[in-house]
C-alpha cells in the first residue's frame, strides 16, 4: 500500500509544503495539503488520508496536539517533521501519538522510505490466525486487538510491537531486535523511542495501574510477553 495512497502534509512554511507536495506526487501519492494544525484536522475529517506528515512547530496548535486529537478517532501512521533534534521533543511527539520523527533538513528519499515503511506496517496481513492470551486477543488478518471482547485502539507502532511480542510469547526480545524489526536497522540504538512506545502499549493493555501483566521488562536487555 503506497502508490496512490492519500497522504496529508501539514507545514506552515510554503516552500517546504510545496517541496513535499512535489516529492510525494512524483512518487505517486495523492497529497492533501494543510498549513495549520486546525486545517489539517478539518481536512482529515472530511477526506481521511492513509498517512500524515506533520510539522512539529505550527501556528495555533502544534504537531503534537494534532497527533493527540487525531488519535481520538484515527490510527493512521503519522510522521512528525521538526528542525528540533532533541530527545525530549522526540519523546513528546511519540507519546503524543506520532509513529516516527524526522529532523529537518531531511532527505526526500529517506522520508519516502520512512513513509513506505509506515504504510507497510499499517497494512493488513492476510490468512493469519488470532493470537489470544488471558483475555487479550490479536486478530492478525483484521488487525484488531481486543481485551475481554472490548476493542483497543492501538497505533501502528503499538500494534507491530504487540504482534511481535505475542508471536514470540515467553521469549526475550532484545531492544535491538525489537527496534530493528519494527522501525528498521537505522533505529537499532534508539532505546528511548522503544521505551516510550512500550509504556504507551502497556497503558492500553495492562491499564494505568498495570492490573494485568502481559509484558515483562528484562532490565537493560529487552522485553518478553509472559502472560
Amino acid at each position: 500500500m503506497s502508490a496512490g495512497a492519500r497522504v496529508l502534509v501539514c507545514d506552515d512554511d510554503p516552500q517546504i509544503l510545496r517541496a513535499l507536495r512535489v516529492v510525494l506526487r512524483d512518487a505517486g501519492y495523492d497529497v492533501i495539503p494543510a498549513e495549520t494544525g486546525e486545517e489539517a484536522l478539518d481536512r482529515m475529517a472530511v477526506r481521511p488520508p492513509e498517512a500524515a506528515i506533520i510539522d512539529l512547530m505550527l501556528p495555533g496548535i502544534d504537531g503534537v496536539e494534532v497527533c493527540r486529537r487525531l488519535r481520538e478517532w484515527s490510527q493512521i501512521p503519522v510522521i512528525v517533521l521538526s528542525a528540533v533534534d532533541e530527545e525530549s521533543e522526540k519523546v513528546r511527539a511519540l507519546r503524543g501519538g506520532a509513529d516516527d520523527y524526522v529532523t529537518k533538513p531531511f532527505s526526500p528519499d529517506e522520508l519516502l522510505a520512512r513513509l513506505e515503511a509506515a504504510l507497510r506496517r499499517a497494512g493488513a496481513p492476510a490468512d493469519e490466525p488470532v493470537l489470544e492470551v488471558d483475555g487479550l486477543a490479536l486478530d492478525l488478518a483484521a488487525r484488531r486487538v481486543t481485551l475481554d471482547d472490548e476493542e483497543l485502539h492501538l497505533t501502528p507502532i503499538e500494534y507491530s510491537l504487540l504482534r511481535l511480542l505475542m508471536r514470540n510469547r515467553g521469549r526475550l526480545l532484545t531492544h535491538r531486535a525489537l527496534l530493528t524489526e519494527v522501525w528498521g536497522p537505522e533505529y537499532a540504538d534508539a532505546t528511548s523511542v522503544l521505551r516510550t512506545h512500550i509504556a504507551n502499549l502497556r497503558g492500553k493493555i495492562e491499564g494505568p495501574a498495570h492490573q494485568r501483566r502481559y509484558i515483562r521488562t528484562d532490565s537493560g536487555v529487552g522485553y518478553r510477553f509472559v502472560a
